[in-house]
């Protein structure tokens, strides 16, 4: 296949899969998530394969949306409508990014996702659909939109935190190094910047080395205890909240404010700690 906003190759048993937009921080377009279930696929149809490693291309992982094609850009889009706004129209699309996403999550082939400098927003409802998730330990994951304009589609944080601390991320909207994720339980492991590329291929030949049957049965005994918490539930709550987020008052004002002054100032308010502005009245 010709893709746009990643590469794919394959060595021996392990599928490389990497987001390819690094002037913009691998943020994510309209493209992006369809074209990672595209690569999943192609990786759980070759029979040669037995583990996929998932990585972004330049400074980071993957910074999240395009705020400058969804918050930026003037007038509708995929993720703003004209009020009065049709709930499920926004969740229709949203919902095809989530389930494109959560191919990760879904595949038969384990996923190890190598996360450097940054997995934020967006970027970490990627790397959490992973199995396994390795970081270097200055590299940063949050969920700022937490706090204002979002809410994140696969709802991993709380399957992989448990409830009181998924909170306290997305209370916040804070960022947490790899060093202390892995001591929150979020990620596999965190290495030195230095060692990370040589920890992960360590992981992926290791995996490599089982049979495909063994890693499938393993992997769907495991992902259905999630099935059975209630995970797909969780995650129409939360994308049809994330379509709230952008139409409230708040994702309005939010929205005006990245069309007005950019979306980096935008951004800026959002994770500086000053009040979000709440509709008078």
């Amino acid at each position: 296949m010709d893709f746009t906003t990643l590469t794919y190759r394959k060595t021996g048993r392990i599928a490389r899969i990497a987001l390819n937009r690094p002037w913009a921080l691998n943020a994510i377009t309209r493209d992006m998530p369809r074209e990672i279930r595209a690569a999943v696929g192609l990786a759980n149809g070759d029979d040669e394969v037995h583990v996929i490693v998932l990585s972004g291309n330049g400074r980071a992982f993957c910074a999240g949306y395009d705020l400058k094609l969804f918050a930026e850009a003037t007038g509708t889009n995929e993720a703003i409508q004209d009020m009065p706004w049709d709930p499920m129209r926004d969740y229709r699309v949203m919902h095809g990014f989530t389930e494109d996403m959560l191919s990760l999550w879904r595949s038969y082939k384990p996923v190890i996702c190598k996360v450097h400098g940054y997995a934020v927003a967006g970027g970490s409802d990627i790397a959490l659909c992973a199995d396994l998730v390795l970081m270097a330990e200055d590299a940063k994951i949050g969920y700022p939109p937490a706090r204002v304009w979002g809410c994140p589609t696969t709802a991993m944080w709380v399957y992989r935190l448990g409830a009181e601390k998924a909170k306290r991320m997305l209370f916040t909207g804070d960022l947490v190094t790899g060093a202390e994720a892995k001591a929150m339980g979020l990620v596999h492991d965190a290495v030195p910047p230095a060692e990370l590329d040589a920890a992960v291929e360590a992981l992926a030949a290791r995996i490599a080395g089982v049979p495909k049957n063994q890693l499938m049965m393993q992997k769907l005994m495991i992902n259905q205890a999630y099935d059975n918490m209630g995970m797909q539930a969780t995650q129409m709550f939360a994308t049809i909240f994330d379509g709230i987020t952008r139409h409230s008052p708040e994702g309005m004002w939010f929205k005006k404010l990245a069309e007005e002054k950019g979306f980096h100032a935008a951004v800026r308010w959002r994770d500086s700690g000053e009040p979000i502005p709440e509709p008078k009245g």
